[in-house]
């Protein structure tokens, strides 16, 4: 004979329909006392992805949309990101190869903005910007006297840093044997790497300062206030993150600075197909100035994601 049965969770009643035995009925007394903590604990677990996922905006999207758009310049020349991937053109199936290149980056970057998707695509991207970031490597072996070296291998650590953070957050590691990749100390390990490597970045500044002066718009006086003022910013703002001085102010300050490098130089490029750029950039053409905006737009994503990840005390 079968029973309808009826019990009580979270204070409203449920039916759960009929059971062909008492046991039956003693197993889902059992198992149902817990169902209001079992779903507390669900809700509570994608409360927590979901607002781990929004602490990183907009870091993550800045991202997404800087790899889209490095991954559409790569299938749309059919080659690398000029001097930022430096593939040596003896490289076997080279084109295929950037082709290849432009894909994952377009389909990570697309994946970035679903929550679905997002840690896959992490996982792809961190390994990816190794590479990139290793590609840099043998010119600071062939050439440690080159402070342009140090510039160009700098501005990828940036991103390779902002992506660490990144896949460290969102890369749902634990449990994983990537698991030490991950959580605080990755991040702070990260956020290391970045402020060593903003040093040279705005040393640059000053070492190449007539590059730098053609690079800032005409309408600005002063030129060479403004080329002193920035690089002395990017190595206040390195030395702040790595000594722990005001480190939050100084990450947010580096990461809003590289934006307006974005916004400021290499947007108007585009838009007036590099004339408000001086004279060591007149050999410039349209894809310099493209390939320039993305690359320092995702660079800038990166050192977003490296900012909303500093604590706002340190321990």
């Amino acid at each position: 004979m079968r029973a309808g049965v009826r019990f009580a969770t979270s204070q409203h009643w449920n039916s759960t329909g009929l059971w062909r035995s008492p046991e039956d009925l003693g197993t889902v007394k059992v198992l149902m006392s817990h169902a209001p903590q079992l779903v507390e604990e669900l809700r509570t677990s994608v409360s927590r992805r979901t607002a781990s996922r929004t602490s990183q905006q907009p870091a993550l999207a800045l991202f997404a949309i800087g790899l889209i758009g490095m991954g559409a310049l790569a299938l749309v020349y059919g080659d690398f990101a000029i001097v930022w991937q430096p593939v040596a053109p003896w490289f076997p199936a080279r084109t295929a190869l950037a082709y290849l290149s432009g894909l994952l980056m377009v389909g990570c970057g697309a994946g970035l903005f679903f929550r679905a998707t997002t840690a896959g695509a992490l996982r792809i991207v961190l390994p990816y910007l190794v590479i990139w970031q290793m590609l840099k490597f043998p010119s600071l072996v062939v050439a440690p006297k080159i402070e342009g070296v140090y510039l160009g291998f700098g501005e990828l650590a940036v991103l390779l840093a902002g992506g660490w953070t990144l896949f460290a957050q969102l890369g749902n590691l634990e449990g994983t044997s990537f698991a030490w990749a991950g959580g605080e100390r990755a991040i702070r390990v990260a956020r290391y790497y970045f402020a060593i490597w903003i040093i040279p970045i705005g040393l640059s500044h000053m070492l190449y300062l007539k590059p730098t002066m053609d690079l800032i718009p005409s309408w600005l006086p002063g030129k060479m206030f403004w080329a002193y003022l920035t690089g002395l910013g990017q190595i206040a703002s390195g030395l702040g993150v790595l000594f722990g001085v005001l480190p939050r102010i100084a990450a947010f300050a580096e990461a809003v600075q590289i934006s307006l490098y974005a916004l400021l130089i290499w947007l108007p490029a585009i838009l007036m197909a590099n004339r408000n750029l001086g004279p060591s950039f007149a050999h410039a053409d349209r894809r310099l100035s493209f390939t320039a905006f993305f690359i320092t737009w995702i660079i800038a994503a990166g050192a977003w994601a490296v900012a909303q990840n500093v604590p706002r005390k340190e321990k």
